[in-house]
């Protein structure tokens, strides 16, 4: 019997560079790969000139729906990074193409209700949607049944969708509004990733999953969930850029949602890094309900390290 191998560290310039030439595109996570909240990871912006050089594509696939990719490339430029929104796909952004394309609501006709924060609502907004909840300053105030305006006005008839993502101002009054609209069987419910946690510096935080479950679990409902690992994410990626998944690498932090996405996705390799969620013993624990990367690696910069 074969033994099988398991994943590879990055820990030599040979396995720095074959990484490097195996793969045409490299697809990243940006949370706890790239940077860690507003903290750039060490030799970031070298190891993406690195891999421009030696004339590879990048994308930056990030759960994160806070941000719309417009915010994205300005956090990019930030950090003295250029990456165009055409690099960039967010949670928001393919929950905002789950409405159009898979759900095939109407734009200016069909409102989204959003739990969430403004990436969301930025996105909904270039596809041509109303959408309500989300940055209402009337969610700010307690609760009360009897006054809310939300309950005393009614629920809007042309809400269609109800899209679930991390809110950092989550608060009763959200949650019960959202509730009263997940109750109508006719309003779809959409989730742009089911995170359980993200890592900011020095700290791990609650993510949208946490949330989500909250109003799910209270409404008896499951969300179709857009972001990674959920192949139809990737699947648009692939086919809106025409990439060859075989030459594709996928590089996170998260071995249940970003190596997930890539192995299950048959990307043709994927790189963990242990700047984020994960240890090097989960790297190598294969009696997890996860899959195990092909490589992995103490941090992202290591690359440029080991190559340059």
């Amino acid at each position: 019997m074969t033994k099988s191998i398991g994943p590879v560290k990055v820990d030599s310039v040979d396995v720095a560079k074959q990484l490097v030439e195996q793969y045409d595109t490299f697809l990243f996570d940006c949370d706890g790969v790239l940077w860690l909240g507003s903290h750039l990871l060490p030799h970031i912006k070298e190891t993406l000139d690195l891999l421009v050089a030696h004339q590879k594509t990048l994308y930056f696939v990030t759960n994160n729906s806070t941000k719309s990719r417009a915010a994205y490339a300005k956090k990019f430029a930030s950090f003295g990074i250029i990456v165009s929104e055409d690099q960039i796909f967010t949670s928001g952004y393919a929950s905002a193409l789950y409405v159009r394309d898979t759900l095939k609501l109407q734009p200016g006709k069909d409102k989204v209700w959003v739990f969430g924060e403004s990436g969301i609502v930025e996105e909904l907004k270039l596809m041509g949607y109303e959408s309500l909840g989300c940055n209402d300053p009337r969610l700010d105030h307690p609760f009360d049944i009897a006054t809310s305006p939300f309950i005393a006005q009614g629920l809007d008839p042309d809400v269609k969708a109800v899209i679930a993502g991390l809110d950092t101002k989550v608060n009763y009054h959200r949650l019960a509004i959202t509730l009263q609209y997940l109750q109508q069987p006719d309003i779809k419910f959409v989730a742009t990733n089911i995170d359980s946690t993200y890592p900011n510096k020095g700290h791990i935080l609650p993510g949208a999953g946490s949330m989500i479950n909250c109003v799910a679990f209270a409404a008896g409902r499951e969300p179709a969930a857009c972001g990674k690992p959920n192949p139809n994410m990737l699947n648009a990626i692939v086919t809106a850029k025409q990439l060859n998944r075989s030459k594709c690498c996928m590089v996170g932090d998260r071995l249940n949602t970003d190596i997930r996405f890539g192995v299950e996705g048959k990307l043709g390799g994927t790189l963990l890094v242990l700047t984020g969620i994960e240890t090097e013993q989960n790297a190598l624990d294969a009696s997890g309900d996860h899959p195990l990367p092909k490589y992995y690696a103490e941090k992202l910069g290591d690359l440029y390290e080991l190559i340059n």
